[in-house]
């Protein structure tokens, strides 16, 4: 029997190292490009190429140090002009008697508030681990995106209300040229604002702050309908300001119901990124003893830290040693590869039949019976035990079936009935990475 030729020792070790380097890194909620240890440096053997990150202490990660204090100022920056404009707009709506521009100041409070709870959130995200959230607290700041969709949701109900109080008993605005400047000013001001704190958030990777951009810029075009709502009442005469207020009140509400969802979602686990997904699978597929990367699963632990796993299959010829050099040199380059961002914590091993002519042909033949029906994505892990008479495969069916528990049993019925001497064993499995 041929047995393949382990690689160099030192090639794990360093495996080894780049491993407990990126857990150290995603465990403190730093970003995940740079590497930390609590006391010390850790430094890869003399003589290895290609070492793993060399860890710094906690308190002096210069990645996440940036990120937030580049978030800090950034929201700060929104609740000063926030603070600013529901001022003026205040003043602005009772001199005119103006729903709308009232309705459009409760507006900024709020604004200024979910600026504080990105900051709160951002801050709390970036605690250590400890024993009892060993893998850091960076789903923080999912939960601060929720409770920034709640006051989202309460101001534009609120809102809502007040506008109908107006319908029901309007009041004539009184509209003066400065008090149109000012309204003017606050459009200007938010879509300068909205589009720095948008540019920001993508830049370092914060959600919470790209949405509190994009709200931004919303808000200036809900801003210029008032102008709109002035310009009708001065040329026309026609009060529509309550109107425009009970309109812009269910504009809220929907963004607010719109980033509630969001969050949501994320908080309950979203599909991982498409792009992200398949260039953790070239990475796995370029290593030379490795066939084919399945059941890939990526879990987000906050912004740009995710821990997942992987299998892949191995000639059944590998020796255990070679395997454990193996699954150390993905996890090493999966971390590398993706700048830190995933840390594969597991690499499973599907055994591959290769010196069994009996075995391979029977692999062709059930995998042509299994993909021949409609809504099959993919068929893996194929193993067959002669000794003990065992088949063994996973199949995963397409989320889209009607049915794939039916689809499942058919097959499951068809392999067992084309192998009667055998003990059919299938894993239904799930799409769960592109």
């Amino acid at each position: 029997m041929h047995v393949r030729t382990c690689r160099q020792a030192a090639e794990a070790r360093t495996c080894r190292h780049a491993l407990v380097a990126g857990t150290q890194s995603m465990e403190e909620g730093s970003d995940i490009t740079s590497t930390r240890d609590d006391e010390h440096q850790t430094q890869a053997p003399t003589g290895e190429k290609d070492a793993a990150p060399v860890a710094t202490a906690a308190g002096a990660d210069p990645g996440a140090r940036s990120r937030e204090a580049t978030i800090a100022r950034t929201s700060v920056l929104g609740i000063g002009a926030n603070v600013l404009l529901a001022a003026f707009k205040a003043v602005v709506g009772m001199l005119t008697h103006s729903i709308a521009v009232t309705m459009d100041a409760v507006n900024n409070p709020s604004d200024a508030m979910s600026s504080v709870i990105t900051i709160v959130g951002t801050k709390l995200a970036g605690k250590a681990p400890d024993r009892n959230h060993p893998l850091g607290y960076g789903r923080v700041e999912c939960l601060s995106a929720t409770v920034i969709s709640i006051i989202v949701l309460y101001a534009g109900v609120s809102s809502f209300i007040e506008s109908v109080k107006g319908i029901v008993s309007p009041q004539t605005p009184s509209y003066t040229p400065t008090s149109l400047v000012i309204i003017a000013a606050a459009v200007v001001v938010k879509l300068v604002l909205g589009r720095h704190v948008k540019a920001t958030g993508e830049r370092v990777g914060s959600d919470s702050l790209v949405a509190s951009g994009a709200d931004a810029l919303f808000d200036a075009v809900l801003s210029a309908s008032t102008l709109a709502a002035a310009a009708v009442f001065i040329t026309t005469g026609f009060a529509i300001e309550a109107w425009v207020g009970a309109a812009i009140s269910v504009v809220i509400v929907k963004s607010g119901l719109d980033m509630l969802r969001d969050t949501l979602s994320q908080i309950l686990g979203e599909r991982a990124d498409a792009d992200l997904a398949q260039e953790v699978r070239r990475i796995v597929s370029a290593d030379p003893d490795a066939n084919g990367v399945y059941d890939l699963v990526l879990h987000s632990y906050g912004p740009e830290q995710l821990v997942g796993s992987a299998h892949t299959e191995v000639a059944d010829t590998l020796r255990a040693d070679c395997i454990d050099e193996m699954t150390r040199r993905i996890q090493h380059a999966v971390y590398a590869g993706t700048n830190g961002r995933v840390i594969l914590a597991a690499v499973g091993i599907y055994l591959r039949n290769t010196s069994d002519d009996v075995a391979m042909r029977m692999r062709s033949e059930v995998t042509r019976m299994v993909m021949a029906h409609d809504g099959v994505i993919q068929m893996h892990g194929f193993h067959v035990d002669e000794k003990n008479r065992l088949l063994d495969f996973d199949v995963i069916p397409d989320f889209a079936l009607p049915d794939r528990q039916a689809t499942y049993r058919q097959i499951v019925g068809e392999v067992q009935a084309a192998y009667p001497d055998y003990s059919v064993s299938v894993t239904l499995d799930v799409d769960a990475a592109d």
